[in-house]
């Protein structure tokens, strides 16, 4: 049995070959990992928040982004590109690329089968260690439910479900609120 040694990688190294790919990929401790594709309803879902927030913020300082920018988070050494990102003045990069970003103030991620543990277990504390995040937000994309979790004074989390169509999650600190009939708008559910 033959077993192939890992290649580890820099940070630098990393984005080099990063921003020179046609795909994407993370990077967490010298590793680089692909990233694999979405579902139709995970980008529906992913086009419905960015639009929500970006209409709400409008005049706004914060701004909203879709999975195309990466997001550091140190010292865990892992890059990500959350499924949206939303940051606000003032804006902290890794480089004069500005391409990643070190001061997330929301992040959202729609779950799916293969990343539900991870999305809510390892890589939310990696985020939390983000003294600028405020509010993380996860989403399913085969059901209706989002949960909520905004940091509290003394570095607690605060968490808060939602299932209901009619339901609305509050945002405060980029004074947004998102109904979850707008995240889910045009989304069917295959029976289980």
């Amino acid at each position: 049995m033959s077993s192939r040694p890992k290649t580890f990688l820099s940070e630098a190294e990393y984005l080099e070959l990063e921003r020179k790919a046609e795909f994407k990929s993370e990077y967490f401790q010298g590793e680089m990992f692909a990233m694999s594709g979405g579902t139709r309803w995970h980008g529906l879902i992913a086009t419905n928040l960015v639009g929500e927030l970006r209409q709400q913020l409008k005049g706004k300082p914060c701004q909203a982004y879709g999975s195309d920018l990466r997001v550091r988070v140190s010292p865990s050494r892992l890059y990500t590109y959350p499924d949206v990102t939303v940051a606000c003045p003032e804006l902290k990069f890794a480089d004069d690329q500005q391409d990643t970003l070190l001061n997330p103030t929301v992040i959202v991620e729609i779950l799916s089968d293969s990343t539900r543990g991870y999305d809510r277990g390892r890589k939310f504390q990696y985020y939390r260690t983000l003294p600028s995040l405020q509010e993380y937000l996860t989403v399913e994309q085969s059901s209706t439910h989002a949960e909520q979790w905004t940091r509290q004074p003394g570095n607690q989390w605060l968490l808060s479900e939602f299932s209901e169509l009619d339901q609305t999650i509050e945002l405060p600190s980029i004074g947004c609120v998102l109904k979850m009939s707008e995240i889910y708008d045009k989304v069917e559910f295959l029976p289980e």
